[in-house]
């Protein structure tokens, strides 16, 4: 293994493992993503990342890509998701919304079982920043509700991870992940996907971002249903591009 260490002891030692899933692995696809290398995320002090809000960590080469997909699940779409993920034997990472994992357990049962990385994104998708004024216990119990509710359904806590509603924070609010050890992600490209509804649209969009940047982590959301159509294609695309799945753990 190799050690990837940030400029500041601040928070985040990144332990990175090579390869994990090469394509001849993947059972039915040799022509499959796979998964590149998979990044260990140290979360203590609660440190920021994704270019868009925090640019203080760049743990990604040249031609690597993080999945990430939020506001789930939602029992057909995140299913689509996950079919396309399997079929490529790749990984990503979620940041369900807590009201719907009550709704619907068995599917983030099924992510974690697949052997994604499982964040939180709040409970009922509220704007934190406009919360937080008015209330800032509500705006904790936000994200607290949310922890718990993803922890009943898979039956053990997850990953450490959590992405703020609309990527809107407040300084309030990163101090207390900070002093809860949760890592906060924004994100390198944001793939517009509920404004891009035509599959096609989307993948020719996100892959003239990633050209342009080289690398980075995108923003999906696994209830968009162009989402689920496009991803078998955008993977197929990706692979043939020749970029490589990093994936992130706690």
């Amino acid at each position: 293994m190799r050690l990837v260490t940030a400029t500041t002891l601040l928070a985040a030692l990144s332990l990175t493992a090579p390869a994990t899933t090469a394509a001849a692995e993947c059972a039915g696809n040799p022509d499959a993503l796979g998964v590149g290398r998979t990044v260990e995320i140290d979360t203590t002090g609660g440190p920021g990342f994704g270019f868009e809000h925090y640019k203080v960590y760049d743990f990604l080469e040249k031609g690597e890509v993080v999945l990430t997909f939020d506001d789930g699940p939602l029992p057909g779409h995140t299913r689509e998701v996950l079919a396309a993920l399997a079929a490529h034997c790749t990984k990503a990472t979620f940041f369900p919304v807590g009201k719907l994992v009550v709704g619907y357990p068995e599917v983030l049962k099924e992510v974690a079982e697949a052997g994604h990385t499982i964040g939180s994104h709040t409970f009922n998708h509220l704007d934190l920043s406009v919360v937080s004024r008015t209330d800032a216990a509500q705006a904790k119990s936000e994200i607290e509700r949310s922890i718990s509710a993803i922890a009943i359904a898979v039956g053990r806590p997850m990953a450490p991870f959590f992405r703020f509603p609309a990527l809107k924070d407040t300084p309030e609010l990163v101090t207390y992940l900070g002093q809860r050890n949760i890592g906060i992600f924004s994100t390198d490209m944001d793939s517009f996907d509920f404004k891009l509804r035509k599959p096609d649209k989307l993948i020719s969009s996100v892959l003239a971002k990633l050209e342009k940047r080289g690398k980075g982590m995108l923003l999906f959301h696994d209830i968009q249903p162009a989402t689920a159509k496009a991803l078998p294609e955008l993977l197929k695309q990706l692979k043939a591009k020749g970029y490589r799945i990093v994936h992130l753990t706690a």
